[in-house]
């Protein structure tokens, strides 16, 4: 049973209270029972309702899906976590990204799978991040003493005490040591690259995410991420970030980074089913398919060839690997950014959709592959367009409302088997009521 808490506050105060250590160091992440059993109790908040009263229902479909979703949140009162939501660095529309209360708001929000971003640190451990080199834009290094250590320190004028290159910082996990990343505090995601203060650098989060609960952010290790998510009873799907420093790093090669992850899984026994490495160079892919074939079976590759050039989503001809070959080296589970999988329809009438699968989504699954995809809940208000992660179906898009007619589009129509969030209670809410329709 799954009953729902009134608010996110009541984990906040479990953190606060006496816990129990779970890792190996002194400064590890520290949690309880108590606070982990109320995480597995999923509450969705506010948010789904809203989005469902925001949508469009400009056709049959849209009013059909509107009054199913209406009525599902009227009728239930206990919701399930669902592997449809998976929890994108935790759930940080809300909460400091890839630290512990993002993640137990994650999994509070439903998700049957968590995300932890893999990097590492100058002693070679793996921690949660989701880029090597974003500590002065995700936690509170600049204002610390390891401020010092950083590839790009802050500097600031002896005689004005103003931050005088703000836009240059740079802060990488490879710059300290694990215990020293212990110290640090998350942050929400963001900097003000025109400050003329540390203060104001830090004060950098977009208007639309929240800093309600920026005042706790608990660092993990990737170690700490394994044995809480398996606390929580979900599936972990770890990302192999590429590394911002020369490989090989202290003798460690990109091979052995790769294996490293890996190896963290067995050292915990964890099935390797519960698990979907992911990493966007094809290369780590090939290497959990060639040499440990249990995790490369649902490893994901993350399609990020739009930078490239002459790549075009819209013309198979520019794809290469084509899907066909992805397939015959071994990649089962695709996953590129929720735009490339969908088209516009401008002309949609009452009995259309206004959102439609693209030949890539098409052509994918003929050749096999089964489809993640990201990120639902990154961008900012859809109402004023430019957002990135909506960009092909932009010119349909009328509200925030329609992330729900991407999302259903997305699962009825492309047939994903997984939709990152920034705030899994959104797909948690969509999947719950409406799971994919044979």
């Amino acid at each position: 049973m799954h009953r729902s808490l009134p608010t996110l506050a009541c984990l906040g105060l479990l953190l606060t209270g006496t816990a129990m250590a779970q890792s190996e160091s002194e400064n590890s992440p520290e949690w309880s029972d108590a606070l982990l059993e109320a995480a597995k109790n999923v509450t969705l908040g506010p948010r789904p309702l809203f989005l469902v009263n925001d949508m469009s229902e400009e056709t049959e479909r849209e009013r059909e899906l509107k009054n199913e979703l209406l009525e599902c949140a009227a009728r239930h009162t206990e919701w399930q976590p669902t592997e449809l939501s998976i929890a994108h660095r935790g759930a940080p529309l809300q909460f400091p990204e890839h630290t512990l209360e993002g993640y137990l708001a994650g999994a509070q929000g439903g998700a049957g799978i968590i995300e932890c971003d893999v990097t590492f640190t100058s002693d070679n451990e793996l921690v949660c991040r989701h880029s090597q080199c974003d500590l002065h834009t995700t936690t509170n290094i600049v204002e610390t003493e390891l401020a010092e250590k950083c590839s790009v320190p802050p500097q600031v004028d002896p005689d004005s005490g103003e931050l005088t290159n703000a836009a240059d910082i740079r802060c990488c996990t490879s710059d300290i040591t694990l215990a020293e990343f212990r110290t640090l505090r998350g942050t929400m995601e963001g900097a003000n690259t025109e400050a003329r203060s540390v203060e104001a650098y830090m004060a950098g989060n977009p208007a639309w995410r929240s800093d309600l609960y920026a005042t706790r952010g608990t660092l993990m290790s990737h170690a700490d991420s394994i044995a809480l998510f398996r606390k929580l009873g979900v599936k972990m799907t770890p990302e192999l970030k590429e590394p911002e420093v020369e490989m090989p790093f202290n003798g460690m090669s990109q091979e052995d980074y790769a294996q490293k992850l890996v190896d963290e899984y067995k050292a915990a026994d964890v099935s390797p089913s519960d698990v979907y490495a992911q990493s966007f160079s094809l290369d780590d892919v090939r290497y959990w398919v060639e040499h440990e074939p249990e995790f490369g079976e649902q490893a994901v590759y993350l399609d990020d060839r739009y930078d490239d050039e002459g790549f075009d989503h819209t013309d198979p001809a520019t794809w290469s690997p084509s899907m066909e070959e992805l397939a015959e080296q071994g990649v089962k589970i695709l996953a590129p950014p929720l735009w490339m999988l969908l088209e516009a329809n401008p002309d949609f009438g009452e009995g259309d959709s206004r959102i439609v699968p693209s030949v890539y989504a098409e052509r994918a699954r003929e050749a096999g592959l089964e489809l993640i995809t990201w990120t639902l809940e990154r961008s900012g208000p859809l109402a004023e367009g430019g957002q990135w992660y909506h960009q092909t179906t932009e010119e349909v898009i009328r509200r925030d409302g329609d992330k729900l007619i991407t999302l259903d589009t997305l699962v009825q129509d492309v047939g994903v088997i997984g939709v990152f969030s920034d705030w899994p209670a959104t797909v948690s809410f969509y999947a719950n009521c409406l799971q994919q329709r044979d």
